[in-house]
């Protein structure tokens, strides 16, 4: 009988065991974050948001590796409220989808196809998550399928 495994070891298992089946490092996380920021930067339709907002790159970066870190190998790193984050923003389901074709490009081109698809899944968990929470800041409750618009809930 295998004995029950909690807390760090736990944790350290799982990020073995992901790390092995999917190719998934640090030093990977690193270039795909890197690389779909360059390309968020330079967006016409995300890039002006983060201009606004961001005003020196580097601890944001840091930021989303340690995320992306959490987020694809349970390492626990990211210690954020990501929705707290986002709820101001002047963002909506088409944000989203753009936010989600530059980073499955983005991964596709870094990434093998195992670990491509491991960020793609949980990046479009997110990004469904995060437009759930933004739609019911605004007063809107989206059903299933539905997408957030900004003119919805009687913004510009």
């Amino acid at each position: 009988m295998e004995a029950i495994v909690a807390g760090p070891a736990r944790r350290e298992r799982l990020t073995a065991e992901i790390m092995q089946r999917t190719g998934i490092d640090e030093a990977l996380i690193e270039r795909l974050v890197h690389g779909f920021y360059a390309k968020v930067r330079v967006d016409a339709v995300l890039g002006p948001i983060f201009e606004a907002r961001i005003r020196d790159w580097e601890p944001h970066l840091a930021q989303m590796c340690a995320f992306w870190s959490s987020v694809a190998l349970m390492t626990g790193r990211y210690h954020g409220t990501p929705m707290a984050k986002h709820l101001p923003l002047p963002i909506d389901g088409g944000h989203f989808d753009r936010w989600l074709d530059l980073f499955e490009q983005t991964a596709r081109e870094i990434c093998s196809p195992e670990a491509a698809a491991h960020f793609v899944e949980r990046a479009r968990r997110i990004a469904t998550s995060l437009e759930l929470g933004i739609a019911g800041a605004h007063g809107v409750m989206l059903g299933n399928g539905e997408r957030f618009r900004l003119n919805q809930a009687g913004a510009v």
